[in-house]
């Protein structure tokens, strides 16, 4: 005997189980659509009753507030000739307003006193609602012309005279037309049935007119052969099944609900189609979900085996891998070691290379420098011995005036001296808050002697105010100097010589160094080291200063930037104003 196949014993079972669970979802699934789909269109009912009972309250308000209207009731009078025109007028107005078809004023014979038609509609004096009016109540019907092409709300308040009778009755006619017309963007099928099983309203213009036997599952048209269709009832919901056009669901949920105020039946039809393919749709995806997992279940055994022998390359793999990485982690430590080593030696030269870089311009300026100590040491000699010759001859005062000047010539000398002391030094210290314009003034008194040396015009204006920046002073002034001195060495053979200096307070602070010279031949180089365009050998420099400039400014998080103009070249230092610690600084996001 063969033995039996794994289809015979194992799927063929499991897809047998799979059928039946997916069967049994499947009818769950559509049973709660349903409710949820009853729900829905007892709401589109409700919503659309609502409406509906609102608007036939809009034309009930309006027959009982205009049935005693003083302009309607003088229509009692002998003299009714001027107050006719006058209530036709006013019922006109009203029927504007509310949207009503029409307005008739009546006497208590139905004879017609005024309206918004020249005539009263036939039948309308024997109607119900008129003589429910007579009795001193409102009366309300709805009327249908037989072909279903007029379909009317009437309303009648009666008019009570001085005695308390009733001698007149005022009539509303609402067409269902106008107030169905809202109805019609809703999706669900609404419709109200009177009690002759008539559909008088409905947001589906080919349910007009149409009947429904009672107890009968039959269908009549206004003109037409009556058609026949399916009722049952799933999980207590009534389940319609008919074709009745293209816009209109084959099978539907049939919703009900009556309307004992207006003598009517309110019903809904609702496509179940979305029901059906909700409840397929969940029946698919766990018959889905149940055979990938059968299949997951069926393959695990040959899977984990797979796995098992996959994981052991795998560790194999692993150990190789990471002593690979064990090797390149120790050499990465020894270069980032070295790395460091070079960024400290870097510093270091850095900071040797600003040193000599000031060493450099104080020796540039050192025959100016001699020539302004020479000045006051000369004027002192001069004074002192005047002074002498005056107390010789008697004269303290003038040797006083003497004496003054020499202290005059001794402190100048102390402030070339302490500039010149500040400026070489090696500052560490933190930054700080520096006032700009200062720093320029240090800087011009160190360098005077070389402009004026070298016949060179000087335009500044000194602000009236400090103007506080965020830096190091001594490094502030060794970025000037080096732009003053780089100008003036930029000026030397031009026939205009004038420096101009523009310092302007904002976010950011901005200095301006500007001269007229012959310009910058390669913009984008000038601040790259040992570039100079001076000639090798000449003993103007070593082409550092620039660079050391930018690295300065840089340090303090400010920029500098040149550019030639018309008349020579300009160099830009945008630097950070000072704030206060914990401050947001203005202009900042």
């Amino acid at each position: 005997m063969l033995p039996k196949s794994p289809f015979t014993l194992i799927i063929a079972p499991f897809l047998l189980a799979v059928a039946v669970i997916t069967g049994a979802l499947w009818h769950y699934g559509y049973r709660t659509a349903l409710t949820d789909l009853s729900r829905r269109g007892s709401a589109d009912m409700a919503l659309v009753l609502g409406g509906l009972v609102s608007d036939l309250q809009r034309y009930r308000d309006q027959a009982v507030a205009l049935a005693d209207h003083p302009t309607l009731t003088a229509l009692h009078h002998p003299d009714v000739r001027h107050q006719a025109s006058a209530a036709r007028r006013l019922l006109t107005a009203s029927a504007d307003r509310t949207g009503a078809t029409a307005l008739y004023y009546v006497d208590s014979s139905g004879n017609l006193l005024a309206g918004t038609g020249a005539r009263l509609p036939a039948g309308l004096a024997n109607s119900a609602p008129f003589l429910r009016a007579m009795d001193g109540a409102l009366g309300t019907a709805h009327t249908m012309s037989p072909d279903g092409s007029e379909r009317l709300f009437q309303f009648a308040s009666p008019s009570f005279g001085p005695d308390g009778k009733v001698r007149g009755a005022l009539f509303v006619l609402a067409d269902a037309e106008n107030v169905e017309f809202g109805w019609r963007g809703l999706q669900t099928a609404v419709f109200l049935v009177d009690d002759l099983g008539r559909v008088f309203m409905s947001n589906r213009s080919e349910l007009l007119g149409w009947r429904k036997v009672p107890q009968d599952t039959v269908l009549i048209p206004p003109n037409g052969t009556p058609i026949p269709f399916a009722r049952n009832l799933v999980a207590g919901h009534e389940i319609w099944q008919i074709d009745l056009g293209p816009y209109l669901p084959r099978r539907a949920l049939q919703v009900s609900q009556t309307l004992p105020r207006i003598g009517m039946t309110g019903a809904a039809l609702v496509d179940v189609a979305p029901a059906r393919r909700l409840a397929g749709l969940q029946a698919g995806a766990v018959a889905g979900v149940l055979l990938f997992f059968g299949a997951l279940l069926y393959l695990a055994q040959e899977r984990r085996r797979t796995l098992a022998r996959a994981n052991a390359q795998l560790e194999g793999r692993v150990a190789e891998r990471t002593a690979t990485l064990t090797r390149t982690n120790l050499a990465l430590r020894h270069e980032i070691h070295e790395r460091q080593e070079a960024e400290a030696a870097l510093k270091r030269a850095q900071a040797e290379l600003v040193q000599a870089g000031k060493l450099s311009a104080l020796g540039k300026m050192s025959a100016g420098i001699s020539h302004e100590l020479n000045q006051p040491l000369m004027a002192i000699r001069q004074f002192a011995a005047n002074g002498g010759a005056f107390l010789q001859r008697g004269s303290p005062d003038k040797a006083a005036e003497n004496l003054t000047r020499i202290d005059e010539m001794a402190h100048r000398m102390s402030r070339i001296i302490r500039n010149l002391r500040a400026f070489v030094r090696n500052e560490n210290e933190p930054m700080g808050q520096v006032d700009m314009a200062q720093v320029i003034n240090t800087a011009l008194e160190m360098t005077t002697a070389r402009l004026a040396q070298d016949g060179i015009t000087l335009d500044w204006q000194a602000p009236n105010a400090p103007v506080w920046v965020r830096g190091g002073e001594v490094r502030l002034g060794q970025v000037m100097v080096n732009l003053i001195s780089n100008a003036a060495d930029a000026m030397a053979k031009s026939p205009e010589k004038r420096l101009s200096i523009i310092l302007s307070a904002g976010v950011p602070v901005t200095l301006q160094v500007r001269d007229t010279g012959p310009g910058i031949q390669e913009p984008e180089k000038i601040f790259d080291p040992f570039y100079s365009t001076k000639l090798v050998g000449d003993g103007e420099g070593m082409g550092l200063g620039l660079s050391i400039s930018y690295g300065l400014v840089q340090s303090f998080g400010g920029k500098i930037t040149g550019r030639n103009t018309e008349s020579g070249a300009e160099f830009t230092v945008a630097l950070d104003p000072w704030t206060e610690p914990g401050q947001i600084k203005k202009g900042a996001a």
